[in-house]
């Protein structure tokens, strides 16, 4: 969060004071901060450069897809990951070659495969046999040929979220590790693919480095076993997955990963691709809000806020923690212990239980921090409440880069069935 600081008492995001966005945007609104987006990503390509390996950074686009932020980390030399095709298309919009593309994802359909050979991505991941097939047919059928990484499971269990761990037996997940020989053996059989990668992700918000060295070990074993079996693998998708700090632990160290790297999979002159997308997104944004109610109940505090689960679907979908920060710098003044609430009509509209705050009072501003990845994207139109607006800062600027969306617009999208006219 080191581009939200206070300045002269007041919360800025760079050198824009986010009172004077809730003024001109509206609340809620979304504020991403373009130079902490470039900072996170300094950060993680330079530790994989320091540490000697040869690495192509991929953005996961599911972590935050708006173009704004999709071309700021273009422009640093990412490539994308995608898992459907309005992603490859978003990627393609913001200036991503074809190329510098890798579409992940356990359900690809033959349209989205069509989509991406067309556009002449750079990898596809695949995750069962009946995907592997069928990829053969469709790139067969245009006369292609596509790079594959099977993607393995490879039993790890990240130690996050269970909702959120994607390298168990039991998780949907790519395909089990101890059948990948015949799996690659299976591949090479097929026209229009040619497996000459490893993929592997087992989750999302690690901060535990363990559970990556034993992930990247097995990944390795595989790799000199499909050598010794005749497979060409040049490449080794290693996800993406570092944790950032929502205010309970210390986040961990690019360089401390990149060591993990090196020392498992460092020896197999492999090309490496990465795919971080909440540690590049993640502390570079900040959902704004307002106060509309103080409410006083007999045994607690609310403060209702014009943020909802709709808007931020973690807290109610993950039981995820978020830091709030008054737009006002605190004084040492008193302090009131406040549940934090939507709007919403559902008891799962809760942002925060039992949360020590400056005395708030209607039409008072906070930011809910580290928004900026699984915030947006994961936004609903429930209780019909519109999307909400997407700003951009990049020093003393700031725009809007996706509009808040009107109900005459959803609206519009609806019609009445002949038979109701």
């Amino acid at each position: 969060m080191s581009q939200f600081t206070y300045q002269n008492g007041e919360l800025h995001a760079e050198g824009v004071p986010l009172s004077r966005i809730a003024a001109a945007v509206g609340t809620p609104a979304y504020v991403y901060s373009q130079t902490a987006m470039a900072d996170a990503y300094g950060r993680f390509a330079g530790a994989l450069a320091d540490a000697d390996l040869n690495a192509r950074v991929c953005y996961a686009l599911k972590a935050n897809s708006n173009l704004a932020v999709i071309r700021v980390l273009a422009a640093l030399g990412a490539g994308a990951d995608v898992v459907s095709g309005g992603e490859l298309e978003r990627a393609l919009a913001a200036g991503i070659a074809g190329p510098d593309i890798v579409f992940s994802g356990v359900g690809k359909t033959a349209d989205e495969m069509r989509a991406a050979i067309q556009a002449d991505i750079g990898q596809f991941n695949v995750e069962s046999v009946p995907e592997l097939e069928r990829l053969s047919d469709v790139a067969s059928a245009m006369s292609a040929g596509v790079d594959i990484a099977v993607r393995v499971n490879p039993d790890v269990d990240a130690d996050t979220h269970h909702k959120i761990s994607t390298g168990r037996h039991h998780d949907k997940f790519g395909i089990d590790i101890d059948r990948a020989l015949d799996v690659y053996a299976h591949a090479a059989s097929l026209p229009g693919v040619d497996p000459v990668a490893v993929a592997v992700h087992i989750g999302s918000q690690l901060t535990d480095m363990q559970p990556f060295r034993d992930a990247f070990a097995r990944v390795a074993v595989l790799v000199r076993e499909l050598r010794t079996a005749g497979h060409d693998i040049r490449k080794l998708d290693l996800g993406g997955g570092l944790g950032i700090d929502y205010g309970q632990h210390e986040p961990p160290d690019p360089a401390d990963y990149a060591g993990v790297v090196a020392e498992t999979v460092g020896d197999l002159g492999c090309e490496l691709v990465f795919e971080p997308g909440r540690y590049l997104a993640g502390p570079a944004g900040v959902l704004l809000t307002e106060v509309i109610y103080v409410k006083d109940a007999e045994t607690r505090a609310f403060a209702i806020i014009d943020a909802a689960m709709n808007d931020l679907m973690r807290p109610a979908l993950y039981d995820a923690r978020h830091e709030f920060m008054p737009l006002k710098e605190a004084s040492d003044g008193p302090q009131t212990t406040y549940d934090i609430v939507g709007p919403v009509c559902e008891t799962a509209d809760t942002f925060a239980t039992d949360r020590q705050l400056p005395t708030l009072a209607a039409g008072e501003l906070l930011v809910i921090r580290d928004t900026g990845a699984y915030g947006a994207v994961m936004a609903s139109g429930y209780n019909s409440r519109p999307l909400i607006a997407e700003v951009l800062v990049h020093g003393d600027q700031f725009a809007v880069v996706r509009s808040r969306q009107e109900i005459a617009t959803i609206l519009a999208q609806e019609t009445l069935a002949d038979w109701q006219s």
